[in-house]
């Protein structure tokens, strides 16, 4: 995806209607103008990187540390979503509305792991602390490049893993 690949400037019109092999015209057909086109895969990213993932989850159920590593690997993992996810983020920087719309997206991921972790610490202020870092932890293990020291990077997401949901 475009967005992924080369971030929301490099979303066009034109451009995209070339790489479809359809005409500008017969993108419009499609889309009213660039922001609808903008609006739908806002949609699109929203309702698979949310709705999607707590449908699975629920599913395919577990318990509650087996329901975050799922809803984790299915978000932060995926070759498809974690490259919209990160472009998105990018995005949200430079637009108000979505930053608003990231903003919905993380709220929902946060419920589901206070929800969670809240299953086996019963301290609120804990349940918040541990949920915020595990989330951390799923986005910034994807710019972090430091070394771990004789460690693997799997090895060590492992541990911080095992130390967040107490295992």
């Amino acid at each position: 995806m475009v967005l992924a690949a080369d971030g929301v400037d490099a979303v066009r019109v034109e451009a995209l209607a070339k790489r479809l092999g359809v005409t500008k015209g017969g993108f419009y057909g499609y889309f009213a103008d660039r922001d609808a086109l903008l609006e739908a895969m806002l949609d699109t990213w929203e309702r698979e990187s949310t709705d999607e993932v707590l449908d699975r989850i629920e599913r395919e159920g577990g318990d509650p540390k087996e329901k975050i590593h799922l809803a984790g690997v299915l978000t932060f993992s995926s070759d498809r979503l974690l490259p919209i996810d990160l472009a998105v983020r990018a995005w949200a920087r430079r637009a108000p509305a979505v930053a608003e719309r990231l903003r919905r997206v993380d709220n929902r991921r946060m419920d589901l792991l206070r929800e969670m972790i809240g299953t086996f610490c019963d301290d609120p202020d804990e349940v918040e602390a541990r949920s915020t870092l595990a989330f951390c932890v799923a986005i910034g293990e994807h710019f972090l490049v430091a070394d771990h020291q004789g460690r693997t990077r799997a090895e060590v997401l492992a541990r911080a893993a095992d130390l967040l949901l107490n295992r």
